[in-house]
């Protein structure tokens, strides 16, 4: 059984000394994991003013790079994520295709079920943690264990990396 309490307070003692996106998300990734687990852990941030999108982090730089940025869609997803600011989750390649065209990259890394998580911060969506994983890995048990461990230690993340 997880120690979730340990795990927050390595996230804590880690986010206390990071510096920049990097460091602050490194520490959150290790937490995700460590609480819920995730075989891909990005964050994307959101500028609503220029209709785009960014990926500040990945834990997987070979597929999905940091660099550049890439446009809104308006979409499902978009009106889950954006506008209701809720978590939109999806725990089959079949779901996970109906908003995302490269499902094919995603399945081919082993990965058929996402939780995209808003991040909010000031009244503003400033971006989204996304967390894939195999098929039907985030039960309602697991989004429940993102909601009450991972959700704060995301905006501090967020934070952090605005700072950087």
């Amino acid at each position: 059984m997880t120690d979730y309490f340990a795990a927050v307070a390595r996230f804590d003692a880690e986010i206390a000394e990071a510096k920049g996106a990097e460091q602050a998300f490194e520490a959150l990734q290790t937490l995700t994991q460590e609480i819920v687990g995730a075989k891909l852990f990005t964050f994307m941030s959101v500028d609503m003013a220029n209709e785009l999108s960014r990926r500040l982090y990945t834990s997987d730089a070979a597929n999905y790079p940091t660099s550049g940025t890439k446009p809104l869609h308006y979409d499902h997803w978009f009106d889950t994520v954006h506008k209701a600011r809720e978590y939109f989750i999806a725990n089959s390649i079949e779901a996970i295709a109906e908003v995302f065209p490269d499902y094919p990259l995603i399945q081919s890394l082993g990965c058929e079920s996402v939780v995209n998580m808003p991040v909010i911060l000031g009244g503003e969506l400033v971006g989204t943690l996304n967390m894939l994983d195999v098929a039907d890995y985030y039960t309602a048990e697991r989004v429940e264990l993102i909601r009450r461990y991972i959700a704060v230690p995301a905006k501090l993340a967020a934070m952090v990396a605005a700072k950087g």
